[in-house]
């Protein structure tokens, strides 16, 4: 199943999809809509585009595992994806991805206005990647 995870943001918001195996994340681009409401129409349009079966919704939780104002946005936000989107919207821990995107560019040397275009893309890679490597796991269990 293809699977789109989203790292939603004020001004920008990375999207990712993976292929039917599940196998492979791959980065397709970045929104850069400020209105809520739009954005939630857009990536709803993308995921019947895309045919993804699954969206998931990056959830910024605190180290210490509580919850902040900007977790409540990211759901208020997932609970608008989920009215207008196709598929099931979920939530996935989005813990230290922004700091492995900035680690990825770093290792890519990826600086200035183009790291601005693409950490939020790199973002959605990693947690789509987080939350496929959660499923692997939780399919070889069984």
């Amino acid at each position: 199943m293809k699977i789109m995870a989203v790292d939603y943001g004020d001004a920008r918001t990375g999207l990712a999809v993976c292929d039917r195996t599940e196998f492979l994340a791959s980065p397709i681009g970045t929104l850069n809509e400020r209105n809520a409401q739009l954005l939630a129409m857009q990536i709803a349009h993308l995921a019947q585009e895309y045919e993804v079966g699954e969206i998931i919704v990056g959830l910024p939780v605190n180290m210490n595992g509580s919850e902040g104002p900007r977790a409540a946005k990211c759901r208020a936000f997932a609970d608008m994806l989920n009215q207008l989107a196709d598929v099931p919207v979920n939530m996935w821990d989005e813990r230290s991805t922004t700091v492995t995107a900035h680690q990825i560019l770093n290792q890519t040397n990826v600086r200035g206005k183009d790291r601005k275009a693409v950490v939020d893309t790199v973002a959605a890679t990693v947690i789509l990647e987080g939350y496929l490597e959660y499923r692997r796991k939780k399919s070889q269990q069984k």
